[in-house]
């Protein structure tokens, strides 16, 4: 069995074994998340069309559960203020409280949302489990963020 050095280089970058941990530990933590999904049915499209129709609670409560963990978890973020691993301040950035952006921004999610059945969270757990038509909504959000980082200069922040 191969020893991984963690060493970091003279120019003060961590090593690539450093930063390979890290990407499997993204990827572990993906293919849980994906597996959360699938199970908790939140990447169904059946689901999710209930939702729209008002027909089921279940997604409601899902969202609704996510929105407390988030509150929760900036809670604690906010009064254990922790630090990275590099020992950099976790916080949050204030935002100027402007709502067109939030809008706008709210308005092309859900009206992607609403045209490929799913939010782009499950993109790849949907692709994981066999709807290869998702292929296409991956692409389309690949060059979507190839558009926004292409104009986002041009764009009110």
């Amino acid at each position: 069995m191969a020893v991984i050095s963690t060493t970091t280089h003279r120019s003060g970058s961590v090593s690539w074994a450093r930063t390979l941990i890290a990407y499997l530990g993204y990827l572990g933590t993906g293919m849980f998340l994906g597996l959360v999904f699938i199970k908790s049915e939140a990447a169904s499209w059946y689901r999710i069309q209930e939702m729209f129709r008002f027909q089921s609670f279940h997604m409601y409560g899902m969202i609704g559960s996510a929105v407390l963990v988030a509150m929760a978890s900036i809670w604690l973020l906010r009064r254990l203020r922790p630090r990275s691993f590099e020992g950099e301040a976790v916080g949050f950035t204030p935002k100027a409280p402007t709502y067109r952006r939030y809008i706008i921004g709210g308005l092309l999610f859900g009206l992607g949302w609403a045209m490929t059945g799913a939010c782009p969270g499950p993109i790849m757990a949907l692709i994981g489990g066999g709807v290869e038509v998702f292929l296409v909504v991956f692409a389309s959000a690949l060059l979507g963020t190839y558009v926004y980082g292409a104009v986002r200069d041009r764009l009110p922040h």
